[in-house]
């Protein structure tokens, strides 16, 4: 088949990318950004890189249109016929088309939140907390209703699980391009000349361009801290008051800002990063001090911040807003104990006591971020008591718009963020515990790792002097398959304290990851509450206990039908355990990004769980580009939060419960069908003689390794001889980078099969949320495949029969799924995201050809025993970077 002419490939993309029913505005910025990139590949690459760049795009869209074999050979050929420099290029070049997509995918949902924001007739209950709560107190009464939306709870918690293929040089010019869009849209509102905006966006296109896509070393722990921290100041910490401002303003109507808020924060952050130490030796004692302090730095920085901003602006008069006598008595205590600071701000506010007060205490926030003693707060609670007394002094003027204005939205950040910022947790391998008590019980010489042990401990003890008890204190032990996995790490808190120091304030949580340990979990915790240390927590905290569940192990060790299945219901016995025992059971989801890792939207996640596991409260992990995809952007930021809340809090209504008991009752022969056919069918693939080596030889697993990603090796200690010390985010990671996404589907086809009844699948599909969410989560993993990219890895490895097993188990899956949704192809019931795969898979497909070329150069060279060409393994790497870019997930 002869390549298109210039004029037929520029018709073909045109008649494309039409056809994909892209809104005007969207198509627009895509037509836009598209153009000045061109720009930029004519300007800045080497001669002939944009038309290079050209004829393979045009080629991989033929290859997609019309699936022939002829169509994909020659796209093929282009990818092979490439020079390795030039090849280098393209993928770059095709790397950054998919961040410039990206963004404007981005863009164009904060443009349709913010035309939907006040708008409740285009939401649903499940749409924001607000929508649930009606809907709740339609179920429920008012009263309940108000009772659990004030203790409901949504905890998010940072992970530095290496997932994020982007530097964070490359992000942060995509955040400059993305105001740069803001930019030019207002332009376009108001007819002003565009080329101003236009001219700053190819500068930083051509700056995209010319940065390494690649990050030179790992980053450290401590970078690792850092990045977080940018989520953070740019995000979280105006996001969330103003998730909580939205929701009063829904709830109180006309009167709200102007009398006390009925929402109670309701979202806690929490981080792993720079905490958690399984299987990273980077993370230390030290690491886990400094995460905390930089937090601290962070939050301290801006109450600080604003606190000074409101006080500026309080500028009301005593004669119009009279103080109260605690507002005086406040006041006087802080002239006293900063004098200085205290007459030249009375210089600039001689009769406004709101506003030299606020001043004062932004004085006292800079002392303690210092650790000026003299002037430090001890604990955010003496802060919080000093803001109400300002606000109830507002109130009795009255001035209530002010005491329920920017101040209430300042006493929410205190509230939510503490002087801590993110509630530091640690995770260690019950292993790890049993070797280091081992140790000191003998009363040997003690290990380095016996000391790093401790010194954790100690760590955590002076974290609570320093920020208080909420500042850290919760401890995973993870791999835990017993009571005495849990009970350790209290004897370990008495070997740390041995010296004279205090022990920490400890919340032991297990982590229950493997399917054998899922089924033992209800034993082991009914175990465990007996324990004399947990028995004194659970009266302290008025028996509240934290349960983790991991989904990436799981679905490692049992597939991803059984593992979801197998999750369902140990949540349930739990949950069940919990209410029979009057404890206030949290259960915290170890979800990954990647649906083989439990990702997937959370809000219909949350939906579909047991009844009584959520009431309330719901925990989960975010991790890699998670991370910046659900909080980089202020407006998704609240979209996220304001979401998953809806779910939480809806979780609890008595219908849904009740839809969830009836389906997981009217459904178990299926489960149960399921569950044997699924495991079956991937135990004959995972436990095949030989599996290991060929699937490091099939897929880019060894070189995800090479990967700058995170400070965590991306293996326990694995040859490729054994998959049971991977870790899943590499075994996710390699089959998605391969295009066959394996771990997000396979044996599901199987599983259906083995139903076999069509009509009661499809009946599961409608009233069984649990399966409806699998059946959704595999379309789109499906729909990210591609088979026949997926067959050229699988030609890699020598096993025909393990290539047959794989590729005749996605057409099973894939027709089944198809089958059970409805419709005629993949995600027809979802057009939103069946639209933004299809427009990319073209361009994907275009790097995978590059890096299979590589990935087949590399595989000779070892056959070969001669060394890698290191520009090979560096096209390979830039190719991964690209995949991940344009498939929006890795691990």
């Amino acid at each position: 088949m002869p390549e298109l002419t210039r004029t037929e490939a520029i018709d073909l993309v045109g008649r494309y990318e039409a056809g994909q029913e892209i809104p005007e505005r969207m198509r627009a910025d895509v037509r836009m950004l598209g153009a000045l990139l061109g720009r930029v590949l004519r300007e800045s690459g080497s001669p002939g890189l944009y038309e290079d760049v050209e004829r393979l795009r045009a080629a991989t869209i033929q290859a997609y249109t019309d699936e022939t074999p002829e169509a994909f050979e020659r796209a093929a050929r282009i990818a092979d016929s490439f020079t390795v420099e030039r090849a280098d290029e393209v993928a770059r070049a095709f790397t950054v088309y998919f961040h410039l997509a990206n963004l404007v995918e981005e863009h164009q949902r904060v443009r349709i939140l913010r035309e939907r924001d006040g708008r409740p007739e285009k939401e649903d209950a499940t749409d924001s907390v607000a929508a649930a709560f009606v809907r709740l107190a339609a179920e429920v009464g008012d009263d309940t209703a108000l009772e659990r939306l004030q203790a409901m709870r949504f905890h998010p918690v940072f992970t530095a699980h290496p997932t994020e293929a982007r530097r964070s040089a490359i992000s942060r010019s995509i955040r400059r391009l993305a105001t740069l869009l803001d930019e030019h849209d207002a332009m376009i509102r108001n007819g002003a000349d565009e080329r101003r905006a236009e001219r700053r966006m190819i500068e930083e296109i051509d700056t995209l361009w010319r940065t390494a896509p690649l990050r030179p070393e790992k980053p450290s722990p401590t970078d690792e801290v850092r990045s977080v921290m940018e989520v953070f100041d740019e995000t979280l910490y105006t996001s969330v008051p103003h998730v909580y401002r939205r929701v009063d303003d829904a709830l109180q109507g006309p009167a709200a800002g102007s009398r006390a808020p009925v929402v109670r924060p309701f979202v806690r952050i929490g981080s792993w990063v720079g905490g958690d130490r399984d299987g990273n030796p980077f993370v230390t004692a030290s690491v886990t001090r400094k995460a905390a302090k930089i937090a601290s730095q962070h939050i301290l920085l801006g109450l600080e911040r604003t606190t000074n901003r409101i006080g500026r602006t309080l500028t009301l008069d005593a004669a119009t807003t009279p103080p109260s006598a605690a507002l005086l008595g406040l006041l006087d205590r802080l002239v006293s104990e900063d004098e200085e600071a205290a007459a030249e701000i009375a210089k600039r506010s001689p009769n406004e006591p709101h506003r030299r007060t606020l001043l004062l205490l932004a004085r006292r926030i800079s002392a303690t971020s210092r650790r000026d003693a003299r002037l430090a707060y001890t604990d955010p609670d003496q802060f919080l008591a000093d803001l109400r007394i300002v606000q109830d002094s507002l109130v009795q003027a009255p001035a209530p718009r002010q005491a329920f204005g920017h101040l209430q939205q300042l006493i929410w950040q205190v509230e939510t963020f503490g002087f801590h910022l993110t509630e530091l947790e640690v995770r260690q391998h019950s292993a790890v515990h049993a070797r280091a008590l081992a140790e000191l019980d003998g009363g040997g010489p003690r290990s380095e790792m016996t000391e790093e042990v401790l010194a954790v401990i100690r760590s955590v003890a002076a974290i609570q002097r320093r920020l208080g008890p909420r500042a850290a204190g919760r401890y995973i032990v993870s791999f835990t398959r017993s009571a005495q996995d849990l009970a350790n790490v209290h004897r370990l808190a008495e070997y740390a304290a041995e010296a004279g120091g205090s022990r920490p304030v400890l919340d032991v949580i297990p982590l229950f990851e493997t399917f054998a340990d899922l089924q033992a979990a209800p034993g082991i915790l009914a175990e465990i509450v007996e324990h004399p240390e947990f028995r004194d927590r659970l009266k302290q905290t008025g028996r509240r206990l934290e349960v983790m569940l991991g989904y990436s192990d799981s679905s490692k060790d049992v597939g991803p039908v059984a593992a979801t299945l197998a999750l369902y219901e140990a949540q349930a016995r739990i949950a069940a355990w919990a209410d029979d025992n009057d404890i206030e059971l949290t259960l915290f989801h170890g979800r990954g990004g990647a649906l083989g890792r439990g990702g997937g939207p959370a809000n219909t996640a949350i939906l579909g769980q047991p009844p009584h596991s959520v009431d309330g409260r719901f925990k989960l992990t975010e991790q890699g580009e998670v991370i910046f995809a659900r909080y980089g952007e202020p407006a998704i930021a609240m979209r996220h939060i304001d979401q998953v809340a809806a779910a939480v809090l809806l979780a609890s209504a008595p219908s849904i419960e009740q839809r969830n008991r009836a389906a997981a009752e009217r459904f178990a022969d299926v489960a149960a069908t399921m569950d044997v056919a699924s495991r079956e069918r991937f135990f004959s693939l995972v436990k095949a003689p030989g599996f290991a080596p060929w699937f490091a030889q099939v897929t880019p697993m060894e070189e995800i390794g090479l990967l700058a990603l995170g400070s965590r090796p991306a293996r326990r200690g694995l040859s490729v001889e054994s998959l049971e010390d991977l870790r899943a985010i590499p075994w996710v990671f390699a089959w998605t980078q391969a295009r066959i996404n394996l771990a997000g589907w396979f044996g599901l086809g199987s599983a259906l099969e083995a139903v076999g009844d069509l009509d009661l699948l499809r009946s599961a599909y409608e009233d069984w949320p649990l399966f409806r969410t699998l059946i959704d989560n595999v379309a789109m993993s499906l729909a990210k495949a591609d088979s026949r990219i997926a067959r050229r890895y699988l030609d890699l490895g020598d096993r025909d029969d393990l290539a047959g097993l794989v590729m005749g188990e996605l057409e099973l899956t894939r027709s089944w799924v198809v089958q059970v949704a409805g419709g005629r192809e993949l995600l027809q019931n979802r057009p939103v995201l069946q639209r933004a795969v299809k427009l990319r898979s073209p361009y994907v497909d275009a790097l995978s050809l590059l890096q299979l070329r590589a990935l087949r150069a590399l595989r000779e060279a070892a056959a070969s025993g001669t060394p890698a060409d290191p520009e090979q393994q560096r096209l390979l790497l830039l190719s991964v970077s690209g995949v991940a870019a344009g498939l929006q997930n890795t691990g």
